[in-house]
């Protein structure tokens, strides 16, 4: 639950959705009738130019995160304003948001808002730091009213001798996003190799043997005159080829992350005063 004892702690926090998504980044706070914090804007977009609001009613503190109970197309689709200006809100517009997002008011706004409309009073937002120029006569009366100071501790800045100067800051962040997807496919193909393969072969050689005492008895133990046919059997070896699967190499896909600078750049503003002094012909400028 958000309490008073919050408002100063919620500027510049994330802001996520009840899914843990980020939304953007806290911005102003703006308080009910009864001082409790009801609004915050939520800085979105590139550089977060536009702000979101969203109720504080039914958010939470988780860490360093801001957790409010809607998703986050829904806080982007809401009512915003220009981060540029920094207007209190109508009582028109707090109506619109509170219908946006289907909650009902706490009852001290119910209470504000029955004496606003007798009174053409604004809903006043306090500022967290940045933004615009506030409507300085009516958040002045309002936090007359009510008690009101700003988010950002920093006083109504509406005292006789002091001026408070405000400038704008560059908040940049970063956010994941899908670049492409990486992926391993196998198929199959079909090439020629030619191995040697060394084979062998039987030739028929024919071989004279004189007659001598050694075979002579073989010689003449058969019939003195015939016909006969010997025959002899060659062999040879032919190449066979056959194939088989054999497991060669692993491959698998791995991840880096690979961390670069890049410089970003955007325009901000800053509020200068000059200063006239008794006897002083120069102005003096602060800031």
């Amino acid at each position: 639950m958000i309490t008073q004892e919050h408002i100063h702690t919620l500027h510049g926090r994330d802001v996520y959705d009840n899914d843990g998504d980020k939304i953007g980044t806290a911005g102003q706070v703006w308080t009910d009738a009864a001082g409790l914090p009801t609004w915050v804007s939520v800085r979105t977009g590139l550089f977060g130019l536009n702000e979101s609001l969203v109720p504080l009613q039914d958010a939470d503190l988780a860490g360093d995160r801001l957790v409010v109970p809607f998703d986050k197309a829904t806080v982007k689709d809401a009512p915003n304003v220009d981060a540029d200006h920094d207007e209190p809100l109508s009582q028109d517009e707090v109506d619109r948001l509170y219908s946006y997002y289907g909650v009902n008011p706490h009852a001290s706004y119910q209470s504000y808002q029955a004496g606003a409309a007798a009174s053409n009073e604004h809903y006043a937002g306090g500022d967290s730091g940045f933004g615009g120029d506030v409507d300085q006569s009516r958040s002045a009366d309002y936090a007359r009213e009510t008690d009101y100071h700003q988010g950002a501790g920093q006083g109504t800045g509406f005292g006789d001798d002091a001026m408070t100067r405000s400038e704008e800051r560059l908040n940049v962040g970063t956010e994941r996003e899908r670049t492409g997807r990486a992926r391993l496919r196998k198929y199959v193909t079909t090439e020629q190799q030619q191995v040697n393969v060394p084979v062998t072969r039987e030739e028929v050689r024919l071989e004279r043997e004189p007659i001598t005492d050694a075979n002579r008895d073989d010689a003449f133990r058969g019939p003195d005159l015939t016909e006969s046919e010997h025959e002899v059997t060659l062999h040879e070896e032919r190449p066979v080829v056959q194939t088989e699967t054999v497991p060669v190499e692993r491959v698998h896909l791995g991840k880096e992350t690979v961390t670069e600078e890049r410089t970003v750049s955007g325009e901000v503003r800053k509020e200068q005063i000059e200063a006239e002094l008794p006897g002083d012909d120069r102005r003096r400028r602060l800031g």
